[in-house]
């Protein structure tokens, strides 16, 4: 987009803002006529004055407006911003496979190395690192499109359209953690298509779970509940489960269900959660163990930290404490970093619920240590740290305080 002039980067940014001209106009303080010009490149932006003004009500850097690279500040550099942001967009906008239809893909890279860069995605994100997985989902993404292209009507097709379906489901992931919430739903959305293609029940599931995550962020709640418990339904093993692939069914089973109590809990439906995490949890004590199947992190460990999620949503902050003080503390350092942070941000916010605003804060402290970007990053995390700081009474201690000012928070 740096080619393009300056009125047609407004007209962009406007239109990803959702104002009509008229609105943009009144926000501006200027007519509808002066914006119109301004877009078709009628009319010159020679004041910095105004290109400023329009900036701050598109809420984009004015380098953007300008088409220049945006100075990052280093605070930054661990989390996902909004040039990056635009960059993930574009990738999910490209509808490569339509031309594929009517010419030959010209380059796609080869299949193993696909499955090394997505292996490696996974891992970036589980280990909550999502500024370097910001950077290498866009090139990731087009590369996952051209390869399912290539490959369409190949012997190689449905490792393609596999291998595409993951990246959509960690695009999806990491965008919701940011809270880009209406893109992280279309990237779920699209790798439902594509695992069909991919002939994978269990990735078709998992992606179904992307998109109750993502329905549930949106505050879609019930449709969240039922996708999750209908795939779940299907999805759950039988007798007849063949025994090597038994333990990917199981998690992939129970963290639909897992989700679906998610669900539950934020509309109050506290029998639909005790039934779902008993579900999830018979699922984990077959499987005997926390495992990484599918990428789930599903097991005995994973189930109690959604009890104590569960309880949070539900506004039962002493149950979620308690619950976390009796977890099995082996089985906790043994997961992976994005998993543990993100319960010791629930565990901060079931700290806020009975009053405890020492242990909140020490929970935040935690978890930033342990994974910085799933506290620094996350919108959920800077409203509880504002929490915290708003029911300390006094100067705050110098960790929060310093953590505030590097996550932007106002003490």
């Amino acid at each position: 987009m740096d080619e393009l002039p300056i009125g047609r980067r407004v007209a962009y940014w406007r239109g990803r803002r959702k104002m009509s001209q008229q609105v943009f106009a009144d926000r501006l303080g200027k007519s509808k006529s002066w914006v119109d010009k301004v877009e078709r490149g009628v009319r010159r932006l020679d004041k910095f004055s105004v290109v400023y003004e329009i900036a701050d009500v598109l809420q984009v850097d004015v380098q953007l407006l300008l088409g220049k690279d945006v100075e990052r500040r280093p605070e930054t550099q661990n989390c996902i911003d909004q040039v990056e942001v635009e960059e993930i967009r574009a990738a999910l906008e490209r509808y490569d496979q339509m031309s594929a239809f009517f010419q030959a893909v010209p380059h796609s890279p080869p299949l193993t190395e696909m499955r090394k860069a997505v292996s490696h995605a996974w891992l970036t994100y589980q280990h909550a690192k999502y500024g370097v997985l910001a950077r290498m989902l866009p090139k990731l993404l087009r590369d996952a499109q051209a390869a399912d292209s290539a490959y369409a009507t190949g012997a190689e097709a449905k490792d393609a359209a596999h291998l595409l379906g993951q990246v959509y489901q960690i695009a999806s992931s990491a965008l919701r953690k940011v809270g880009e919430h209406e893109l992280s739903w279309l990237a779920a959305d699209r790798s439902i298509a594509v695992s069909q293609r991919a002939g994978d029940q269990l990735l078709a599931g998992l992606a179904s779970y992307r998109v109750g995550s993502a329905l549930l962020a949106l505050g879609r709640v019930r449709p969240a509940l039922e996708v999750n418990v209908n795939i779940a339904n299907r999805l759950a093993p039988t007798q007849f489960t063949e025994q090597d692939v038994r333990g990917q069914r199981l998690s992939v089973y129970g963290m639909l269900l897992l989700n679906g109590a998610m669900a539950a809990a934020r509309i109050g439906d506290s029998a639909t959660v005790r039934d779902l995490l008993c579900g999830a949890e018979q699922a984990s004590l077959e499987l005997g163990g926390d495992f990484n199947h599918y990428w789930t992190s599903f097991g005995p460990t994973n189930v109690q930290l959604h009890r104590c999620a569960t309880a949070v949503e539900l506004g039962d902050g002493r149950t979620a404490v308690e619950t976390h003080e009796k977890i099995d503390v082996i089985g906790f350092n043994a997961m992976l970093p994005e998993r543990r942070a993100h319960h010791f941000l629930d565990i901060a916010r079931g700290y806020t619920q009975i009053g405890n605003v020492e242990k909140a804060s020490e929970m935040l402290l935690e978890g930033d240590r342990l994974a910085p970007s799933e506290i620094r990053c996350r919108p959920l995390a800077h409203e509880v740290l504002s929490d915290v700081l708003r029911r300390t009474r006094g100067t705050p201690p110098a960790p929060i305080a310093e953590l505030a000012e590097q996550m932007g928070v106002g003490v």
